[in-house]
């Protein structure tokens, strides 16, 4: 096929949106329609949320009902939506996990750029991730697969691969403000990474739309201000919580040695019992991931992860998040440093 010409500044039009319900997709409906676009977003049906629910979490935008993962949801959507210029995908899938990845990550969206060729959609912008520059996962296989496939049609494509999300980097936010320890793997120095917030990650695949020098390219991009260590996040949550400085170190082996026992338990069980505990196996591979590679450009050159690579865009901080998070806490339940302090436990280990 012969690749479509770049699109130079087209301006709004229609714009179908897939994972809108996550938080970086409602960030990215929210950009969208700032920026003037017809939101169309395809959202299945869940037990326990309504329609008006839904509705309410998507603010002005067109509600496509329909389930992505099923052949043909967006083939039918972009069929009654009239011309859409651009599918925006933050679509992912939820766990990682092999099967679901290949479902998600790669089928969903071969599926829905089948369907956007047939209808005469122009561009794909694809939210992917950072990761995949160095793959040993399940996940990123499947991801690599769709990328590739993505590259090799004729559409206007824009790959984004963002490094660490805020929401991935603030699950001790509590512990902390109580005066708990914050867990690293090692010293705490090992990785690094250049966090992005939702709204920042948003403008920027918004933007994808109508810059054509982005067109065509695979995109690292990050938040603004130096990469972060664990390190980093530690001491930045202890001055913000006024908590002396702790840490608890794990040992980076202990997610090896839980995968392999894992996979060692799933082979000597039954069947009908052996896809959770390879699930729990691969979580611990994925854990192991993340705790071992830095989310930043890789220098195959230097054969090292390189801040100084890393492209950064908008001006929110994890800095900024923290103290959302923690204005944003009960205040009947933030701790002091002397009530949390203890003596016969070392403040950093």
């Amino acid at each position: 096929m012969v690749p479509t010409e770049p699109v130079h500044g087209s301006g709004a039009g229609r714009v179908l949106l897939l994972g809108a319900t996550g938080t970086i997709g409602r960030a990215t409906a929210r950009a969208l329609r700032a920026a003037g676009h017809e939101v169309l977003v395809l959202v299945r049906r869940q037990a326990g949320r309504s329609p008006a629910e839904v509705a309410a979490a998507l603010p002005g935008v067109t509600l496509v009902w329909g389930d992505v993962a099923e052949a043909g949801a967006v083939a039918e959507a972009l069929a009654h939506a009239g011309p859409v210029r651009a599918i925006v995908s933050c679509l992912a899938s939820r766990t990682g996990v092999a099967e679901e990845a290949w479902a998600i990550d790669h089928l969903a969206h071969r599926q829905a750029l089948q369907a956007a060729q047939a209808a005469g959609v122009s561009q794909f912008v694809l939210l992917s991730a950072i990761c995949l520059q160095r793959p040993r996962l399940a996940f990123q296989q499947a991801k690599l697969a769709f990328e590739a496939e993505l590259q090799a049609s004729p559409l206007a494509w824009v790959i984004v691969r963002p490094t660490a999300y805020f929401k991935s980097l603030s699950g001790q936010v509590d512990r902390v403000r109580r005066g708990g320890a914050f867990h690293v793997f090692g010293a705490g120095t090992g990785t690094a990474c250049r966090p992005i917030s939702d709204d920042d990650l948003a403008a920027y695949l918004v933007a994808c739309l109508d810059d054509p020098a982005r067109q065509r390219h695979i995109l690292p991009i990050g938040g603004p201000g130096p990469a972060l260590t664990p390190l980093d996040q530690a001491r930045l949550l202890a001055d913000l919580t006024g908590q002396p400085l702790r840490l608890r170190s794990v040992p980076l082996a202990l997610l090896e040695h839980i995968a392999a026992l894992l996979d060692g338990l799933a082979r000597l069980t039954p069947r009908r019992w052996r896809a959770p505990i390879a699930q729990r196996a691969e979580y611990a591979r994925i854990g192991r991931y993340y705790a071992s590679e830095s989310m930043l450009v890789w220098d195959a050159a230097s054969s090292r992860y390189r801040d100084d690579l890393t492209p950064s865009t908008g001006r929110d901080t994890l800095a900024d998040h923290y103290r959302r998070l923690l204005d944003a806490a009960p205040r009947s339940t933030q701790a002091t440093p002397a009530t949390q302090a203890d003596p016969a436990r070392p403040a950093a280990r």
